[in-house]
């Protein structure tokens, strides 16, 4: 008779969560990486794409932005900062200017809105472009 192991049971060990090596809350045994700081380039890069995004999807990319972005440099955090202010601003202006669609000057606010909208994020667009800073007119600041 020969002498096998003991078959051992797939999953994870007691105390053990897939994928890790022992010890609480670590993969592998690997430690956190650090935030690796964007390139100037790329914060004017993405500073601009967050701005021109606003145009098509309202408030959605500056939030995703400054939540993904906003510790990868400080050029690319106020652009993204700004621009979430700037739309959530606007996105009360569309609620506001819903309220007052049953008289004509609700349809009115929404269309001088919308056209802020396209005119202020292509100027902010081209500031960040250009490696400037730039802050939307009439926000208010709700993010610090």
């Amino acid at each position: 008779m020969t002498d096998t192991p003991p078959a051992q049971p797939n999953g994870p060990q007691p105390g053990q969560g897939y994928g890790q090596q022992g010890g609480y809350g670590q993969q592998g045994g690997q430690q956190p990486q650090p935030v690796q700081p964007m390139r100037p380039e790329d914060e004017k890069l993405w500073a601009t794409l967050i701005h021109l995004g606003g145009i098509l999807f309202a408030f959605v990319p500056a939030l995703v932005g400054y939540l993904v972005l906003k510790d990868r440099g400080p050029f690319v955090r106020e652009h993204t900062r700004t621009a979430l202010n700037f739309q959530i601003t606007m996105a009360i202006v569309y609620v506001v200017s819903a309220i007052l669609s049953v008289i004509v000057i609700g349809g009115l606010l929404a269309l001088v809105a919308a056209i802020l909208v396209v005119i202020f994020s292509i100027i902010a667009a081209v500031a960040a472009n250009k490696g400037q800073w730039y802050k939307y007119p009439l926000t208010i600041e709700f993010v610090k």
